[in-house]
């Protein structure tokens, strides 16, 4: 496994003008575009027994996932091309012993299996090509121990970390996922009862509004929804086809098949981890972005976007946008313009960054648009929005029919 890795081996003119205005170090914004950032920590908790397994007998269980991608343009080529510059996936298990000492044998046996050499700095450490993978094995975790957590009894903690040469992050990004977990569990937002409506015509009544956008813009311009990076990283596994109960955690560290994957065959797995990357800059946007654009330019519409998104396709829309996700739970700044009547939520399941929740202290309208499920291969699943209540209102539709129709019924041309 060598680095730069080929994520688009040749990029159109279009496509680095994007790159240029939207993702690159120079490009403006409230983040890092070009890094792609994962964490997920899951737990067993009383609150969470279905998914966790929880039971008075056996809790503790717990795994972290950490990643980060870091993309860039080799510009040393006769094309353009869209690379992998550097690598991080970090995973730590708290499992029983017995379980853990299983996983380092299977760990030894994926690391012969994928020809990885002993570097001879340190014990536990192996590289191949570009890639270096270390394994440590704690009786009491340094985080647990910084956190003043305990250890159940007849526990131990096991933590993989898989980086490329001379890559180092800083301490508060290492510990930002430990961060995350002594944050607690989000308790999710209690459903009401929400009205239904066919269409978006009871909005003309609340201009000029704000949008909040989470996937469904997305999906429909061709990226992967985020859910899909759980299957990618291992983080869940469906049990049914209602996708607000049909998950369950990861939680045994012998069913790791994230690591086992990454060892054995690191070029197959790399490419499955940039897939979403490569979709999102190859996506362009779509009527809908263009429809909002329309709208806000006509004044309807006001503010920035408030979006969950990282493939930046409302700025290269021409809007502007503010990024909601953060990994920390704190409630990002979300600047609503004094002349907003509304909030239109387009394809985003739960208020996780408090959005809605500070738009209603405003007393403003909340409109959902959404079609409350997913369609896979050909078999619908429900996926209710998690928070709805008595005020608001439903709009059961893609975005792009429903938004070219709010277009049309205040006469702006798209």
């Amino acid at each position: 496994m060598f680095l730069p890795h080929p994520v688009l081996d040749s990029m159109t003119s279009e496509q680095v003008r994007a790159w240029d205005a939207h993702f690159s170090p120079e490009a403006s914004g409230q983040r890092r575009p070009a890094v792609e950032e994962g964490i997920w920590r899951r737990t067993q908790d009383p609150a969470n027994a279905e998914q966790s397994g929880w039971t008075q007998d056996e809790d503790g269980r717990r795994r972290v996932v950490h990643y980060q991608l870091h993309y860039g343009v080799d510009r040393t080529q006769p094309m353009d091309r869209l690379v992998l510059e550097e690598l991080y996936l970090h995973v730590s298990w708290l499992a029983p012993a017995g379980e853990i000492a299983e996983h380092q044998s299977d760990l030894e046996r994926w690391l012969a299996e994928g020809q990885w050499k002993p570097t001879g700095d340190e014990a536990g450490s192996w590289r191949h090509g570009d890639l270096y993978a270390t394994i440590t094995e704690h009786t009491h975790h340094p985080q647990d121990e910084r956190a003043g957590r305990d250890t159940p009894d007849g526990f131990a903690s096991l933590d993989v970390t898989i980086n490329s040469v001379d890559f180092a992050l800083t301490r508060a990004a290492r510990n930002l996922p430990w961060d995350v977990l002594a944050g607690g569990m989000r308790v999710k937002e209690e459903r009401g009862k929400p009205a239904y409506a066919a269409d978006l015509s009871g909005l003309l009544e609340y201009l000029p509004f704000v949008v909040e956008a989470g996937c469904g813009t997305s999906i429909e311009a061709g990226v992967p929804p985020l859910h899909w990076l759980h299957e990618v990283y291992r983080v869940t596994a469906r049990t049914g086809n209602d996708l607000t109960q049909g998950f369950k955690f990861t939680l045994s560290p012998v069913s790791d098949l994230l690591v086992k994957e990454m060892l054995t065959d690191p070029v197959s797995k790399v490419d499955d981890m940039v897939f979403m990357f490569r979709r999102l800059l190859l996506a362009e946007p779509t009527s809908a972005h263009r429809a909002l654009k329309a709208l806000h330019d006509a004044g309807h519409m006001t503010g920035p976007v408030a979006t969950h998104n990282f493939d930046r396709l409302f700025a290269r829309a021409g809007l502007p946008e503010a990024y909601m996700r953060r990994y920390d739970q704190k409630t990002p700044h979300m600047p609503f313009p004094e002349d907003a009547k509304a909030v239109l939520v387009i394809g985003l399941h739960a208020d996780r960054r408090k959005v809605q929740a500070r738009a209603r202290e405003l007393g403003l309208k909340i409109f959902y648009l959404d079609t409350e499920g997913v369609e896979e291969n050909g078999v619908h699943k429900p996926y209710l929005i998690e928070g709805a209540r008595e005020g608001d209102v439903i709009v059961r539709s893609e975005a792009t029919p429903a938004l070219l129709h709010l277009a049309e019924l205040l006469n702006v041309n798209i």
